[in-house]
């Protein structure tokens, strides 16, 4: 992974001493809260509903060992001991207080970590595929592009005081699983006859108020481009992004608004008329950053069939095991090896996304011991170990049934993704953790798990979108009437290669009824399910109608939650 060199760490170093200073005079009154809050946001500070939140940047997704220690002493010492993760592959503490958050970026600075545009309108932290260069189905690892272009919008001066925020995803694989079209830009690498490095451009992707999903708006651009390319289309956001309305601010409104042909023009004549050539990238950069990302020491292996592999464990633990491999496990491209999901997503009192610090411990020690010493954060809010041995899986199956990490629901319908809700953030309109624990307590059969199959549930707590439910099978968006907690549901979301926006099926419901209106969904599925399609594809088929007739019958009953 990438180490930082003098000049990422002295800039580091300087944002620590600055917004040390800054909380200072804030503390002693000499810095009022409305000059003070751009400050602190810039520094990724939030103040939520009960204390100080700071999210922190993983960029792409890419943690040490060392790193995910450093964030276990943070959330014990300065935290209620866990952090969460979220879907931009950050991690948030939530019960912070204004005089420690000084000595917190302190801290991150010495494992080469910060906090820094997680917050504003500004390019906010790159996110990419947590397999790459380790997927099968990679035709280019993103992860040195992704370096790139973090150190060329890091504190970009033009850049830093945008409409609205600015979230870029880039994916190198036949599979997406970035989630690109549903990001302000996302950025699709490939390879072109010569085997040159070349880049798809979509832009206007996003959820929110106005879900969208993204255009393309360049093809085959060459890789040394991209940061004279992005120049252009940022420059004809800023002048052309609405400042007067913070919801249509999005460069999705824009797009919108203009048409995307019309903005890659726009983006065209701009780009050619600056023709500023010592913005592109050049050979020698590529060859700093691309030293960070060699391929670990892997050793000779033969490869292990999913028989032999299962019969590693005794016979008691098989069953367990080899669903926990069925749903856990990726391949990987080099033989011998796989890569492991540790799904964040146990639902015994803990929050998706959640981690106690002791768990952090155990993965960071269970990285140095089984993946050379490298975490990987995914959109989902899990975990990945990307360079497994496949006689080692049942050791680690073990090792995280210790630490209650075993959950074998990846990609089923416990694996949630989930905001904190109205239980921590002050925009949020409802709760959704409370939510998402009775959906998940109605589904603690794993067999039957295994038998819906793949199936998304998606859960926001405001129409800020943070739970992104809209590219979710089942989508579940908190909303005001009239200071009560009330529930929306759509269906038909996706995301991946066949990213779609899901659409409302009506009227919203209580608190109570929504246990029962999912239940009721699902038993939908399962009645007119053919031959184990999965839900998206039952409902492509189906449409909204046999669904919405189920969930809107005048005798629906409410089922309590806790």
């Amino acid at each position: 992974m990438y180490q930082y060199d003098e000049i990422d760490q002295a800039l580091v170093d300087a944002r620590v001493e600055e917004f040390k200073n800054q909380v200072e005079r804030r503390l002693q009154g000499t810095l009022p809260e409305e000059e003070f809050r751009p400050l602190r946001l810039q520094n990724g500070l939030y103040l939520q509903r009960h204390a100080y939140m700071l999210r922190v940047a993983i960029p792409y997704g890419v943690l040490s060992a060392m790193q995910l220690e450093q964030l276990a002493m943070i959330a014990s010492k300065y935290d209620r001991g866990y952090g969460h993760f979220t879907t931009r592959q950050n991690i948030q503490f939530n019960w912070l207080t204004l005089e420690d958050s000084p000595a917190i970026l302190a801290d991150l600075a010495q494992v080469q970590m910060h906090a820094i545009q997680t917050s504003g309108n500004v390019v906010r932290n790159i996110t990419s595929d947590p397999f790459a260069g380790v997927a099968q189905d990679e035709l280019v690892d993103p992860r040195p592009y992704c370096e790139l272009l973090r150190q060329w919008s890091t504190l970009h001066p033009e850049f830093a005081f945008l409409p609205r925020k600015f979230k870029i995803a880039i994916n190198g694989a036949k599979n997406d699983r970035a989630v690109i079209l549903a990001h302000d830009v996302g950025l699709v690498l490939k390879k072109d006859a010569q085997e040159n490095v070349i880049v798809d451009v979509y832009a206007g992707g996003g959820m929110g108020r106005t879900p969208l999903i993204a255009s393309l708006v360049k093809s085959d651009l060459p890789w040394q481009q991209l940061p004279s390319y992005l120049n252009a289309l940022l420059r004809v956001y800023n002048l052309y992004g609405r400042r007067d309305n913070l919801y249509k601010a999005r460069i999705k409104i824009l797009i919108k608004a203009i048409g995307a042909e019309q903005f890659a023009k726009e983006v065209e004549q701009q780009w050619l008329a600056s023709n500023d050539k010592s913005a592109e990238f050049i050979a020698q950069e590529w060859e700093r950053v691309s030293k960070s990302f060699v391929r670990p020491a892997y050793q000779k292996l033969t490869n292990l069939s999913l028989f032999e592999i299962i019969a590693t464990a005794p016979s008691q633990d098989q069953k367990a095991f080899s669903k926990w491999l069925e749903r856990n496990t990726q391949k990987h491209q080099v033989t011998g090896y796989m890569s492991v999901v540790i799904s964040l997503k146990n639902h015994q009192g803990t929050a998706p996304g959640d981690i106690s610090s002791q768990q952090m411990l155990a993965v960071a020690q269970l990285a140095k011991q089984y993946s050379f010493s490298e975490i990987r954060v995914t959109h989902e809010q899990n975990l990945v170990l990307a360079h497994v041995e496949q006689e080692h899986l049942y050791a680690l199956f073990t090792a995280f049934k210790e630490h209650r990490l075993a959950q074998a629901n990846i990609g089923l319908l416990t694996d949630m993704i989930v905001c904190p809700g109205g239980d921590f953030c002050s925009l949020a309109n409802a709760k959704s953790l409370p939510i998402a624990a009775a959906i998940a307590q109605q589904y603690e059969d794993l067999d039957y798990l295994f038998d819906l199959g793949d199936l998304s549930i998606n859960i926001s707590g405001c129409i800020n979108s943070c739970g992104h439910h809209h590219v979710a099978n089942i989508g579940i968006l908190g909303v005001d009437k009239d200071g009560s907690e009330w529930y929306q549901i759509t269906l038909g979301g996706e995301q991946g290669n066949e990213t779609a926006i899901g659409k409302v099926i009506g009227p919203s419901f209580s608190a109570q009824q929504v246990p029962g209106v999912i239940e009721q969904i699902i038993s939908v599925f399962e009645q007119h399910r053919i031959n184990q399609e999965s839900f998206f594809q039952t409902y492509q088929r189906l449409g909204v109608e046999p669904f919405k007739e189920s969930v809107y019958q005048k005798d629906q009953k409410e089922t309590e939650y806790v």
